[in-house]
């Protein structure tokens, strides 16, 4: 399938340091929703927990080449892409040794550009590169915010949702004026919503209110089916079209489409 956009793709961090807010569950899902929009995509699991590997089919305890290799430059980019569960969307696998990668890189020259030095010359190949960042601000998503030309920060709709956002919005700040000037933020994504809590409906108000055209349009409801799909390695695209997720999923890769033409 030939790549369908202007001639470079964009490459997209799904970034928060704050665990459970939906960053795999959006990976996942809008590279599959992106995919099922007949864009060429590429997902690539920055989380040592892999969770976004094993959520597209991918048995993450036979991982021999993946992001570990990519980032420690013992592999070639072409060498660590699989093929995912999900059409039109490839994958660059997390396995748990992962975790150690921050202590290897954290004496080599240029350690923050590794993963941008590995893959930049795949903008040319797909439509979309996005990027599952792991829980925390580390090497790992230093590297991200370094190689992305911009970050989709997902948001849940509970109590303290807004603590911690400032920090990273610190981190994209200094990545900007250290790193990467031409790094952007696509937006902020309000997941996990329930139209019939108040708390629900009082933190889309006041992420509104604070960062208006910064906020996508679409909002990711509360969905069981979202929650089942991963364990049985299938995108909400796969395992239940009909469903609210699925809709929701859809409605944001078309937005970010639509967005970037």
């Amino acid at each position: 399938m030939f790549k369908s956009l202007n001639l470079m793709g964009k490459i997209i961090a799904i970034a928060n340091q704050k665990g459970g807010v939906g960053k795999t569950t959006t990976s996942v899902n809008l590279a599959a929703s992106l995919g099922a929009l007949e864009k060429k995509v590429l997902l690539i699991d920055a989380d040592p927990q892999a969770n976004a590997s094993s959520g597209l089919g991918i048995d993450v305890d036979n991982v021999n080449i993946g992001t570990y290799q990519l980032l420690e430059h013992t592999c070639s980019v072409e060498e660590c892409i699989v093929e995912s569960s999900a059409p039109n969307v490839d994958m660059i696998p997390a396995h748990i040794d992962l975790v150690a990668i921050e202590i290897e890189l954290v004496d080599k020259d240029n350690r923050e550009y590794m993963l941008k030095n590995a893959i930049s010359h795949l903008k040319t190949s797909y439509d979309y590169i996005l990027i599952d960042c792991a829980p925390s601000l580390g090497l790992l998503t230093l590297n991200a915010l370094t190689t992305a030309d911009a970050v989709i920060i997902p948001i849940q709709c509970e109590y303290f949702a807004l603590e911690g956002l400032g920090k990273l919005l610190n981190t994209i700040k200094s990545v900007q004026k250290i790193h990467n000037a031409e790094l952007d933020i696509e937006g902020l994504l309000l997941t996990m919503y329930d139209s019939r809590l108040r708390l629900s409906n009082q933190v889309v108000e006041e992420v509104q209110k604070h960062f208006n055209d910064m906020v996508f349009k679409t909002i990711i409801q509360r969905n069981v089916r979202l929650g089942e799909a991963p364990s049985y390695g299938e995108s909400i695209i796969n395992y239940d079209v009909g469903s609210k997720g699925a809709s929701n999923y859809l409605s944001l890769a078309k937005e970010i489409i639509s967005k970037n033409r």
